[in-house]
């Protein structure tokens, strides 16, 4: 059975992504329903995990537009 990730681990996971450049400064994280899809958890949980991003400064968001990495 598939181990569920917490939202802590998907932000811990999407840091690094944006870390190593995954993710460049200014480009739109993928959609929360494409992270929910990639990640295999809820709206919810997403929602949750680029709150903590949001928090740790490395992303911000554009209503209407999406989620963005910090410059």
């Amino acid at each position: 059975m598939p181990r569920h990730l917490s939202y802590r681990e998907i932000a811990d996971d999407l840091a690094a992504r944006i870390g190593l450049g995954e993710y460049p400064r200014g480009m739109a994280l993928p959609s929360y329903k494409q992270l929910s899809d990639i990640y295999g958890v809820s709206v919810a949980t997403v929602a949750r995990a680029i709150g903590l991003l949001r928090d740790r400064g490395l992303v911000y968001g554009e209503p209407g537009r999406g989620v963005f990495v910090a410059e």
